[in-house]
């Protein structure tokens, strides 16, 4: 079979303007980046309910190194619909340049089931994450000079927030000093860099309800406490306007189109391990008031990306989905069984049974928040006909609908039958009005603790005094309301990486907590997670040229 970039190589594109009048928007309403790829304004949105369209949310059970493969089945869920003559369109967030260059590769889909032009998409896009890193160190740089234009007056903060952001994975910009050397240099402090997807105006972008919201929210971020305590912000700082203006292209989502010319909204990228994980909520209403059908998927597995979606993005914005999809592999089955890494290929029933505890556990989750849960296996080429009739009899028994998706190697033919089964279940049993996890009203202990112990399984949850110092300031701010994000490792429900399965009886520990008083959420930091990631021994990079005027190696 042919690698994901030759498959992109070798499929016709249609015109923008064609993909987006399958969906009714017209070509004068679009602003176009080339032939393939445009930006839709915001005015656009239509909020009526009658306008509304299905929303269906795909997660996925833990994440292994070996993939799950959750976009993938997005799209195909996409082009599986199309192919049986509903009209669905699939939002998704944007690709990282860190991550891509780095250990996980980009992020536009896999083999027949990909947006394209996926090397455009994985690379600068429409220069949305060069926005908002831009956006993000404009505030750096003009905090930094109103602290050294006023120090002479005695103004100072007690204690600075606001670090630098760059969508590089580098672990030498972690901890940094910044302003040495002369006087002119500015005030010498000790800062440091996260990757843009953990960038707080990410998240701004992506919550954002319109322009005016988002302007609220860039003044209300919150930089850093004078000595006499008191927040200072954005608003403060008096440069909310020019942040705005940054961002005035980049709050606009992206049309692109499938491997089989199905359109498809990518915008927005915050990752569900130290962020909230979503596509932006301007990409989803778009998408939702101009299909029958809108797919869109949460990051990582259901604890992390899901519960996210549900608990937060849902929560603040209405969104009810009519049926999440739960994506399985006989691959990270047998790895949550215990079978080791470089063995997962190899047949193994035994292995794979024992991983089933880990679906269980996500299924069950997802029922809590009142989700019919719609579990599809991901089908590689190494898997059995054995392990696949076990995980459709193991839903069987657990009264969850199954079907086998091919669409990595067969496009819309292979998700055809996922595609119908969907749009059944949703018709003979759509979920229930959302439960969340925790209430408004609770302090903000109480939601970790309910998050901790009844979605991740942790017998207990403590707080380092960093964090519970954290709390109290958040709480006496007036921010206790805020919901919880909580930023730990992808690969476990604990906060040890390598607790694969179904962890039990662990301790979930909150080391510090960030107050994020503009995308208005509380981040709770567990475990070693870092927000700024490293490159691995062999990256990414290694591996991606431009040969003849053709990119190579990207995927």
């Amino acid at each position: 079979m042919k690698t994901d970039i030759e498959i992109a190589h070798s499929t016709p594109l249609a015109r923008i303007d064609e993909i987006a009048a399958k969906i009714g928007i017209k070509a004068t309403d679009l602003e176009e980046y080339g032939k393939h790829i445009a930006k839709v304004p915001l005015r656009l949105i239509d909020e009526r309910p009658e306008k509304q369209g299905k929303l269906i949310l795909v997660t996925a059970i833990t994440a292994t190194k070996a993939g799950i493969g959750k976009t993938t089945v997005s799209i195909g869920l996409a082009l599986g619909m199309n192919k049986i003559g509903k009209r669905a369109v699939v939002a998704l967030r944007e690709p990282s340049l860190g991550p891509c260059f780095g250990m996980k590769g980009g992020a536009a889909g896999g083999g027949y089931a990909q947006v394209l032009p996926m090397e455009k998409i994985n690379l600068h896009f429409t220069g949305d994450f060069h926005a908002i890193t831009s956006a993000h160190n404009m505030i750096s740089a003009l905090l930094d000079n109103y602290l050294y234009q006023h120090q002479a007056e005695g103004f100072g903060l007690k204690q600075l927030l606001w670090k630098r952001v760059l969508d590089v994975n580098d672990r030498s910009l972690r901890q940094i000093v910044t302003g040495l050397g002369p006087s002119t240099n500015g005030i010498p402090t000790e800062s440091g860099f996260d990757i843009t997807p953990a960038s707080e105006l990410m998240a701004i972008l992506c919550l954002a309800t319109s322009e005016a919201d988002l302007r609220r929210r860039v003044e209300n971020i919150l930089l850093g406490y004078t000595y006499d305590g008191q927040p200072f912000t954005v608003k403060e700082l008096g440069v909310a306007g020019a942040i705005v203006t940054l961002l005035k292209d980049a709050i606009q989502p992206n049309l692109v189109q499938t491997t089989e010319q199905t359109p498809a909204f990518v915008h927005g990228g915050p990752f569900a391990n130290i962020a909230h994980g979503c596509n932006s909520l301007f990409a989803t209403k778009m998408a939702l008031c101009h299909s029958d059908y809108t797919i869109t998927e949460a990051g990582f597995g259901a604890d992390l990306g899901a519960e996210k979606f549900y608990d937060i993005l849902c929560r603040k914005s209405g969104l009810q989905p009519a049926l999440t999809v739960l994506v399985a592999t006989a691959q990270g089955l047998k790895m949550h069984g215990g079978v080791p890494l470089e063995e997962i290929k190899q047949p193994n029933l035994e292995g794979l049974r024992a991983g089933l505890a880990n679906l269980d556990k996500h299924v069950e989750n997802l029922r809590s928040f009142g989700q019919t849960v719609l579990v599809v296996f991901n089908k590689f080429a190494t898997d059995t006909p054995e392990e696949m009739a076990l995980l459709g009899e193991h839903c069987q028994s657990i009264g969850a609908p199954f079907v086998i998706n091919t669409a990595f190697a067969e496009g819309g033919e292979g998700a055809k039958e996922m595609a119908q089964l969907v749009v059944d279940t949703i018709e003979k049993q759509p979920s229930a009005p959302l439960r969340f996890a925790y209430e408004d009203a609770d302090d903000i202990a109480t939601k970790v603790e309910k998050v901790a112990k009844n979605i991740y399984g942790a017998r207990s949850v403590s707080f380092s005094p960093a964090a519970k110092k954290q709390i109290k300031l958040a709480e006496s701010l007036g921010f206790s309301h805020f919901p919880i994000c909580i930023a730990k490792t992808q690969y476990s429900f604990s906060a040890d990486e390598k607790r694969y399965g179904v962890a039990k009886d662990f301790d979930f520990e909150i080391r510090d907590i960030v107050i994020n008083a503009g995308a208005e959420m509380i981040v709770a930091i567990s475990g070693t997670l870092l927000r700024m990631p490293g490159l691995p021994k062999t990256p990414q990079a290694n591996f991606i040229d431009i040969v003849n005027g053709e990119i190579t190696g990207l995927s």
